[in-house]
Formats: C-alpha cells, sequence, structure tokens
C-alpha cells in the first residue's frame, strides 16, 4: 500500500491537499476554516457518500494528500430521528463510511474520521465517577440508540482498513455559544437537564490536533476527548458564572429523561491517555472549557 507508515510524518516539502466530506456540517466547516489560518490547501468534497463512483471522481479531481470524513448522519433535531430512518442512516454512516475508506486505502491515503465515543456506557466495570475509562481496544456496549449501533457497527469493520484514522468525538463543544449543535448551547436550552458527569470534545482545541494528527499520518482508534469529566450541572454552573448571572436551570434524572426521549443516550467516560501521550499539551476537560470557551465569552465583570 502506498500510505506511510503510522505515525511518519509527512516530509516537509510535500504540498498537503486534503479533501473534506461534510461541508455543510459543523465539523466540516470548522476544518475548513483550520485550513485556511493554516495556509493548507483543501477543497470540499461534492460527492455522496454512498456514491462511490461521485467518490472516485472527487478524488482523482482533487488528488489529495489525506481524506477527512465530517459527513454523517446525525439526525435532526436529535437522534431519535435515526430510530425512524434506518436505510437513510445506514446508508450513509455505513455504507457511505466504508465505501470511503475502502477507496481510500485502494489510493494509499490516510483517512481521519470523525466518529463518536457513545458507543458505550457507565457498566460494572467502568462505574460512574470511578475515573476508570473506556479505552480505545474496548469492545462498544452501547447500543441503545440506532445512531450508536450503527457506529458501533462501522467502527468495528473499520479496524481492518489500516488507513484510518477513528477519532472519537463526544458531546462536541466549541466557543461558538449560538450553535444549535453545541453541547453547552442545547443543555442551556432544556427545560430540564440530567447531570452526568461525561467525557466531552472541545473542538476548539481538538480540531487543530486531528489536522497534526493527519500530517503525523497517525491511524487506529483514537478516544477525542479531553483528558476527565464534567457534568452538565458543573457546565451549567461555568455558564452563570461566566456569562449569564440569572441563569437557571431545572434536572431531572434518567427515568424522568426516558419519557420525553424515543431512543436511550450514552454517558461515559473515554481514557484519553493515548491522545495526551501523542499531544502532551492537552488541557483536560475543565481547564479546556475555560479557556476555550467561556473565557473567550466572558459577559461577566
Amino acid at each position: 500500500m502506498g500510505f506511510p507508515a503510522n505515525g511518519a510524518t509527512a516530509a516537509a516539502d510535500q504540498q498537503l491537499k486534503f479533501l473534506i466530506y461534510g461541508k455543510t456540517g459543523w465539523i466540516g466547516g470548522l476544518l475548513g476554516k483550520i485550513c485556511q489560518a493554516q495556509s493548507i490547501s483543501f477543497e470540499y468534497g461534492s460527492g455522496r457518500l454512498e456514491n462511490r463512483g461521485s467518490l472516485e471522481a472527487d478524488i482523482a479531481a482533487v488528488k489529495p494528500t489525506h481524506v477527512f470524513n465530517a459527513a454523517g448522519v446525525t439526525g435532526r433535531p436529535n437522534v431519535d430521528w435515526c430510530e425512524s430512518h434506518k436505510v437513510e442512516t445506514i446508508r450513509t454512516n455505513v455504507v457511505g463510511t466504508l465505501t470511503l475508506a475502502d477507496l481510500c486505502r485502494d489510493r494509499g491515503l490516510v483517512l481521519i474520521n470523525y466518529a463518536t465515543g457513545c458507543i458505550f456506557e457507565y457498566d460494572a466495570a467502568h462505574p460512574l465517577g470511578s475515573g476508570v475509562g473506556f479505552k480505545e481496544e474496548d469492545t462498544p456496549n452501547f447500543i441503545g440508540s440506532f445512531y450508536s449501533k450503527t457506529k458501533a457497527m462501522v467502527e468495528d469493520l473499520l479496524k481492518n482498513y489500516e488507513n484510518v484514522c477513528t477519532l472519537r468525538v463526544r458531546m462536541p463543544i466549541s466557543s461558538d455559544l449560538q450553535n444549535p449543535r453545541n453541547f453547552i448551547t442545547k443543555i442551556t436550552r432544556y427545560d430540564k437537564v440530567v447531570d452526568i458527569p461525561n467525557s466531552m470534545t472541545i473542538l476548539d482545541e481538538l480540531l487543530p490536533i486531528s489536522v497534526e494528527m493527519a500530517k503525523r499520518n497517525l491511524t487506529g482508534i483514537w478516544n477525542f476527548t479531553n483528558p476527565g469529566v464534567v457534568s452538565h450541572n458543573e457546565i451549567l454552573e461555568m455558564y452563570k458564572e461566566y456569562i449569564d448571572p440569572s441563569f437557571t436551570w431545572k434536572n431531572f434524572n434518567l427515568e424522568e429523561q426516558a419519557k420525553v426521549i424515543i431512543a436511550p443516550r450514552s454517558n461515559n467516560e473515554l481514557d484519553a491517555t493515548k491522545l495526551k501521550k501523542e499531544f502532551p499539551e492537552l488541557l483536560s476537560i475543565k481547564e479546556s472549557l475555560i479557556k476555550n470557551v467561556f473565557k473567550p465569552n466572558q459577559k461577566t465583570a
């Protein structure tokens, strides 16, 4: 195969050219901005993931050095959509992702695939509050939602593709507090929230790291979250402290939450040791929230 050994940094004189899928999505849009800021040449793919011919045409036209997949079906307004649109979910999240990985492998290209860490839930070996997180090699144990079920399936199959870098994103957060996809924006708009510690991904810090991972040609599965966990209430306390002192919220428990959602939600802690070892500068979730999200948006004195 033409792709370099895992971790072999791209040659300094290699002109990077990224092909990005997910132009209209949140992560895809942010990736384009990062490329512009770093003067990295990039184009968005115009093909549909499930249409192999259109992907082949994209790759032939763009001639990328790396491919990024930030396209996928998460459902609108949330993952409950996937419960009633199972074929559409499979078509993009399973068939489409595998098609892109397969084409990239044939052409010796590393594929950076933004996946999900919502394929685990706290269990006896990884109890809530224990600090024991799920590792990259652990087998997913959460298939409560059809969305998570398809993501676990495709992750397992992608393990066979040595050119794929699978990034397990969780409850993504950015400094754009107006974005409806932002976990903070979501929970500030809910009538009631649960209060459970979870691993989460601060995009402002981690998306530039994913670009660096491409430059280093890193592959395999990575827990793509900031180290540690943070609860809903801890985030809302920060929101109240930095953004809106008058903000109030109400909690409810998982049993009450189950009455207003169709599919159960994943709650877990992922072990970020592997990512922290590769990128020692990586901040803990609470540090990153303050530095990258709340301080830049601070409205309080």
